[in-house]
């Protein structure tokens, strides 16, 4: 079904991005995206209960993605963590995320997840794995961000890869950070899982 010219757009910038991944599975979820239709329109829907900090973080950024998202964000239904069942209920709230490509869809996909993930500021995600293998690109914000031994601040441009099964976390600052995501591989969600306990400390 067609969408609109700016979905259009903003889809084929997050393919871009990912058609540069050195891990061929970058450049297969890119294709999958542009080639696969959508069988329903993306319409107008209510704003999120993050929507002000989203647009906050997208309108600081240059990013190409980042515009294109800002220009869309009207018929994106962000919502909560497609895996919040295997979730800290504390740290549900930190997080919105929209699945754009999937065995669920809203685009159709067997193999492959993408979508866009906010985080909000002053907040950390804990140490978390999944069987599926995973890339990150930060289209606006920062965060210090671990991914298995290496830690270190990213921002926007920066791609982090996690195999499957590595331990990765995120801590934001006074942005809080937007990205896209894609999982392949094994992308069952039953395996995500934290592998420390967020003590009440951490909760910004």
């Amino acid at each position: 079904m067609a969408q609109n010219d700016d979905f259009q757009e903003m889809l084929a910038a997050i393919a871009a991005v990912y058609e540069t991944e050195e891990n061929p599975q970058g450049s297969y979820t890119a294709k999958t995206l542009l080639v696969t239709p959508s069988p329903i329109a993306f319409e107008p829907v209510a704003p999120c209960a993050l929507d002000s900090g989203i647009r906050a973080v997208l309108a600081e950024s240059p990013h190409p993605v980042a515009r294109s998202v800002l220009a869309t964000q009207h018929l994106l239904d962000w919502g909560s963590n497609p895996v919040e069942g295997n979730t800290q209920e504390d740290i549900a709230a930190l997080i919105s995320v929209l699945t754009l490509m999937g065995p669920e869809g809203p685009i159709p996909a067997p193999d492959v997840r993408l979508g866009l993930v906010y985080m909000r500021p002053n907040s950390y995600y804990p140490l978390h794995l999944h069987d599926a293998d995973e890339t990150y690109a930060i289209i606006a914000g920062q965060a210090l961000w671990t991914a298995g031994d290496d830690t270190q601040m990213r921002g926007v441009g920066s791609m982090i890869h996690h195999p499957s099964l590595m331990p990765h976390a995120f801590r934001t600052g006074a942005a809080g950070f937007l990205a896209i995501w894609r999982w392949s591989g094994d992308i069952n969600t039953h395996s995500y899982a934290f592998t420390e306990t967020l003590e009440a400390d951490l909760i910004a």
